[in-house]
């Protein structure tokens, strides 16, 4: 028998980050959610095409995947508020005692009702100036650009 598919909600999705205590392993506790959060971008770059084709083919080219592309710096959308101002304060003062002791800051989005979470290094940028507009919520783009591939494992335990 088929396994039942559910489709999911984006309500209650949490992104948090925390800081490595040895280098070049996950943290297992520790995580800070980043608070006001409206929107994550895809984590799943396209491969790029390498094309493969020889003289020999007469009527079609031929190709092998490529290097994924995380495309950068990812922006994230969050409600500016004094609380994210603290807290993404927190988290650049996190990232740059980390980056001196030669450790990284992880990154992971957890999805309710999924067994698994998205993990991820990153290096946040400094928070700018949002763009404003009249009678309109004032919104901020967070920046964090990936050092590594995204993956998926089991959830971390949150406190």
């Amino acid at each position: 028998m088929a396994e039942a598919i559910i489709s999911l909600s984006t309500a209650g999705i949490h992104m948090y980050y925390a800081a490595e205590t040895e280098s070049g392993t996950r943290p297992t506790e520790g995580w800070t959610d980043i608070l006001g959060i409206k929107s994550t971008p895809a984590l799943d770059g396209e491969p790029e095409t390498l094309e493969t084709t020889t003289l020999a083919e007469t009527e079609f080219k031929t190709y092998i995947p490529g290097l994924k592309d995380l495309g950068g710096a990812m922006a994230l959308t969050a409600n500016l508020s004094q609380a994210l101002m603290n807290c993404w304060d927190t988290l650049m003062t996190t990232f740059n005692a980390s980056k001196k002791a030669d450790k990284a800051v992880w990154f992971v989005v957890v999805i309710p009702g999924l067994e698994k979470a998205c993990y991820f290094t990153g290096e946040p940028s400094p928070l700018g100036m949002p763009e404003t507009e009249v009678n309109n919520v004032l919104e901020a783009q967070l920046y964090i650009t990936p050092t590594n591939a995204p993956e998926w494992d089991t959830k971390p335990t949150i406190e």
